[in-house]
């Protein structure tokens, strides 16, 4: 299918490359509809985040062969109203209730899911495992599209969209090809990896966030939606972020940089000091929780401390720890100032009483509490590594984009985070955002279809 600028050069236009996208595409091909996908990234980092990924939450009234026990629509919803905050509600009871067949969909089109039985895994009831992981996941449904004669261009950034006077249409590349569709799915995700962007939502503190996903969520659909009137829902200056290893990649580091071990020792600031309850989460929760405390803390950089006990308590970083016989020797090493940590760790250590926690310590530590003893010592730089930001786009149960007025864009769908705030608010609820991507990217593309077709 070639890029001609001829009045249409598809029914449907899908502009981005991951979970979302590849959804939409393959539906809306299903649906009979002319297809072209527009992936920004090179074939070998095609995806999105999508490549980084490891399961989705589903919502499931008996056991299947990918999850154990129930997981009732009231639970998953009850679980989106702890996180989500102020969501549109009838979108995210649809959202809930059209997980329940998305695994079989997705297997129906190539994905393979782990088996619930083989006791791999850690035990869910809440998420099903995909076999080979994320990237496993993108490879199957490139085939499944390729197969069914969706046209993939690799390398097409986006640079702007055309939404009034005619069909959607948009640009591509430099200088610039004008790709005209009957209808369009953007797909693209958030802004994280536009640096300047980020940077005038969080200040300076933008400048050490590790980006754990793709370079190329510029967000410049996103933005372009904005400017042709789309309402925003969500936050610009908030981000789904976790805790990384200070070392990690500037981009693309994906889950295996998480720092896992935060709750066993205690964390400081550059300073020195403790800035924060370590044992107050413990759950799959605690990634979150730090990621931005330590975005929030002075220069955005914190310290994960141990010692030689407590290290064998938990997962290491795929990053060596910094090691030393002292503790000032240890704050030496880290750019802190050594009195300053060694009074930190003697009050801590001071403070310790027999029930796990701290009293007199300010703050206190409630859970997992253990002195600070036995050398060599050891220390994580922790930085906030963002997973995507939490800023998105108006739309209703069929996936259209929404003016502030509620009137649709014309022949304009969204999938996958570039909505996802519709459901999840601004927090985070492990595993539903891949089903957000696949849920909604499936409503997009059967919708964009339909309207395309009509």
């Amino acid at each position: 299918m070639a890029m001609t600028g001829d009045p249409c050069d598809c029914d449907v236009l899908v502009v981005g490359g991951g979970n979302a996208a590849l959804c939409a595409a393959i539906a809306a091909r299903r649906a009979g509809a002319a297809v072209l996908l527009l992936e920004a990234a090179p074939k070998a980092l095609r995806g999105g985040n999508a490549r980084h990924s490891r399961n989705m939450r589903v919502m499931h009234d008996a056991p299947t062969p990918w999850v154990r026990g129930r997981y009732p629509a009231d639970d998953y919803l009850a679980d989106l109203r702890r996180v989500a905050g102020d969501t549109d509600h009838a979108v995210a009871r649809l959202f809930v209730d059209a997980s329940a067949d998305i695994v079989d969909w997705l297997a129906g089109n190539g994905v393979r899911f782990q088996s619930c039985a083989d006791e791999v895994l850690p035990y869910s009831r809440k998420t099903a495992f995909f076999l080979g992981g994320g990237k496993a996941l993108v490879n199957a449904l490139y085939a499944t599209a390729e197969r069914l004669g969706v046209a993939i261009r690799y390398d097409s950034d986006v640079r702007a969209l055309h939404l009034r006077d005619g069909p959607p249409a948009v640009t591509v590349g430099e200088p610039g090809v004008t790709v005209r569709a009957r209808a369009l799915v953007v797909a693209s995700g958030g802004f994280q990896a536009d640096a300047g962007w980020l940077r005038r939502e969080w200040g300076e503190a933008a400048d050490r966030f590790s980006i754990r996903g793709t370079p190329h969520a510029t967000g410049v659909p996103l933005k372009a939606l904005l400017a042709e009137g789309a309402e925003p829902v969500g936050a610009a200056d908030r981000c789904h972020m976790v805790a990384v290893d200070g070392r990690a990649p500037r981009v693309d580091g994906g889950i295996v940089t998480r720092l896992d071990g935060i709750a066993h020792g205690i964390v400081v600031d550059r300073d020195g000091r403790r800035f924060a309850d370590e044992g107050a989460v413990v759950g799959p929760s605690r990634y979150t929780a730090w990621g931005e405390m330590v975005a929030r803390c002075p220069g955005a950089v914190a310290f994960s401390v141990f010692d030689a006990a407590i290290k064998t308590r938990f997962r290491p970083s795929i990053f060596p720890a910094i090691r030393a016989d002292g503790i000032g020797e240890l704050a030496a090493a880290l750019g802190i100032s050594p009195p300053a940590l060694e009074a930190t760790v003697a009050g801590f250590n001071a403070a310790i009483t027999g029930g796990g926690g701290t009293a007199g310590g300010d703050p206190p530590k409630t859970r997992l509490a253990e002195p600070i003893l036995v050398p060599p010592f050891g220390a994580y730089p922790v930085r906030a590594g963002v997973t995507s930001t939490c800023l998105g786009v108006r739309v209703d149960g069929r996936a259209r984009v929404l003016r502030r007025d509620g009137t649709a864009l014309d022949g304009v769908h969204a999938a996958g985070v570039v909505m996802a705030p519709n459901i999840l608010g601004c927090g985070y609820l492990a595993g539903s955002a891949m089903t957000v991507g696949a849920v909604f990217g499936r409503i997009a593309g059967r919708e964009a279809a339909a309207y395309a077709l009509r």
